[in-house]
């Protein structure tokens, strides 16, 4: 059986770990050629790793979304590894929560940055090459549907106390779909986003330990959630749980194949059906 995605080539945001790693797992099964980025290089190489043993295709490029010079570098990672690109997860980002009378300008400027302004500097770095691209493919009869899919919350969707930052920024990459997905549609690419709700991830997973916490550019940002808040959570989901991180790339995945082509603009939440 053929695979749904051979042939294609994709890359994939902050994907040496959690949701993003299952994100790679899942197009490399499905015959996708996929470059992994990760904030550290060795999460990313063992990705990488465990790919090419699983006989799929993969390359790293290691380094923050946020930095100057990455998105042209992740772009062309693609381009002249592979010789094209066809798909663009923008994965990467994280949490760093306040009140607003107690959120600093840095926390709310990272946030913006990581969750907004690193994806629009990925698209706009691959706006030449699929410009382009889909000019030669039409002249020749030969029209390819390439997919973008945006990662959001439901927290850009419905808001969250503590997140004015995370929210607001999610919010605004659900209007970065929308606007591109009509801007791009005469090159026929698809442009969606997937709004996670609870995902168990290192980010969520329940700590009793109220310190727990992960560096992320010299930043000490607080991870984990405490086991009885957790448990209250999950029981105002109407699935009982919160998501496992394959099922998370699950829902990536859909706007990736075929199937989706005539699909566009649209923000699919994923969120074991809590509103």
């Amino acid at each position: 059986m053929t695979r749904k995605l051979e042939g294609k080539v994709a890359i994939v945001s902050g994907s040496g770990r959690g949701i993003g790693r299952e994100i790679a797992l899942k197009l490399a099964s499905e015959g996708a050629s996929v470059v992994i980025n990760d904030l550290d290089a060795a999460p990313a190489e063992q990705t990488v790793a465990d790919i090419i043993a699983a006989g799929g295709q993969a390359v790293a490029c290691a380094g923050s979304v946020t930095d100057a010079g990455f998105a042209d570098r992740f772009v062309q990672t693609a381009i002249q590894t592979y010789g094209g690109l066809d798909i663009i997860i923008n994965n990467a980002g994280y949490t760093w929560d306040n009140v607003v009378q107690k959120m600093s300008d840095e926390q709310w400027d990272a946030m913006l940055a990581v969750h907004l302004t690193a994806p629009f500097r990925i698209l706009r770095a691959a706006s030449d090459f699929i410009r382009e691209a889909s000019k030669r493919e039409a002249e020749a009869g030969t029209p390819v549907h390439r997919k973008v899919v945006n990662i959001s919350s439901t927290s850009g969707v419905y808001g969250n106390a503590g997140q004015a930052n995370y929210a607001a920024a999610k919010a605004g990459i659900n209007g970065l779909t929308k606007a591109m997905a009509k801007e791009w549609g005469r090159y026929k690419v698809n442009v969606n986003s997937v709004a996670f709700g609870l995902i168990m991830t290192r980010l969520t997973e329940a700590s009793a330990a109220a310190d727990t916490k992960i560096d992320i550019a010299g930043q000490q940002i607080k991870v984990g959630v405490n086991p009885q808040i957790l448990k209250n959570v999950e029981a105002t989901i109407p699935l009982g749980r919160g998501g496992k991180p394959e099922e998370a790339a699950g829902a990536v995945y859909m706007f990736c194949i075929p199937e989706s082509d005539y699909v566009s603009g649209q923000v699919l939440v994923c969120a074991g059906g809590k509103p």
